[in-house]
């Protein structure tokens, strides 16, 4: 199991064990943690699972690939360090991974 942390916009913190191979997206979903809509169920057609990678891991998950790119251009308050969580597949080399929820989705 890898771990990942949540952080919804109001500081509530979710602490996950989770599946390699599985999204950010998909265990945000999983565990109700809020502000992650994912109306595209993960198909890289929305930006409603949209979140901030922490700065101590933009370096290790990498920016997005132009699709990505494309779809973070409908979220809202995009910053350097911003992600979908649906595109994020988590690995052993992510273990420990934190992002954080905006404050709204699109």
């Amino acid at each position: 199991m890898t771990k990942l942390t949540i952080v919804a916009f109001d500081g509530t913190r979710f602490d996950l064990n989770v599946d390699e191979g599985s999204t950010v997206m998909e265990n945000a979903v999983r565990n109700s943690v809020p502000g992650i809509e994912a109306e595209c169920g993960g198909a890289c057609a929305c930006a409603t699972c949209h979140v901030y990678v922490d700065e101590e891991w933009t370096e290790k998950v990498g920016g997005p690939e132009a699709m990505e790119e494309d779809m973070l251009d409908f979220a809202y308050d995009v910053r350097p360090n911003s992600r979908l969580s649906c595109q994020i597949k988590m690995k052993s080399a992510l273990d420990g991974l934190v992002v954080h929820v905006p404050e709204r989705q699109a």
